[in-house]
């Protein structure tokens, strides 16, 4: 796995130093995938089949409470997160600035099946605005219950910007919440 990520690193110029220097995680990617949410416009967002039954279960339970949230991005492959980097790198934007925003190959929790970046109404997706919707107020009040927690934080360890609208669910977390008897 290591070697296959150093590959991709090389593609985009990342090197291990700048691995360890962050001390980011390895992930490894997911294959056992099933539609989570198809967008409005028909693209379908893949998740592991726990963390798509706990999407579709909070997001119900949001929609109940009249919030609305949805996926702006889910499962990402190795291969689609070199080509993210390429085209930012390409549009003139350094590789230190990129990787504040976007996980090196391998490192990204999308390629665990796991991760959903959030939007909500007609907020721009995958801005700091989200923080302050009623989506965020009620993701913090609740993805907890469904094994969802916030991935980055300000001020995050791993160096990457403040991401409200990046969410992880984590099944150890679920199956936490189900043991204390909180609502599923």
């Amino acid at each position: 796995m290591a070697e296959t990520y150093r590959q991709a690193w090389m593609q985009v110029g990342i090197s291990q130093d700048m691995i360890d220097k962050r001390r980011l995680p390895l992930f490894t990617e997911a294959f056992e995938l099933e539609t989570a949410e198809v967008s409005s416009g028909g693209r379908e967002f893949r998740l592991t089949p726990a963390a798509a039954d706990a999407w579709k279960r909070m997001k119900t339970a949001a929609s109940r409470s009249g919030v609305d949230i949805h996926i702006v991005s889910a499962h990402r492959s190795v291969q689609r997160q070199v080509e993210l980097i390429a085209a930012k790198l390409d549009a003139g934007q350094a590789l230190e600035a990129v990787l504040e925003v976007l996980a090196p190959p391998g490192c990204s929790e999308h390629h665990t099946g796991r991760a959903v970046d959030i939007g909500t109404g007609n907020v721009k997706p995958l801005e700091p605005e989200f923080e302050s919707t009623p989506a965020f107020c009620w993701l913090r009040s609740n993805a907890l219950d469904y094994g969802f927690e916030l991935s980055f934080p300000e001020d995050n360890e791993f160096g990457y910007v403040y991401e409200p609208w990046h969410w992880c669910f984590s099944e150890r977390v679920a199956q936490q919440i189900v043991a204390a008897g909180v609502r599923q």
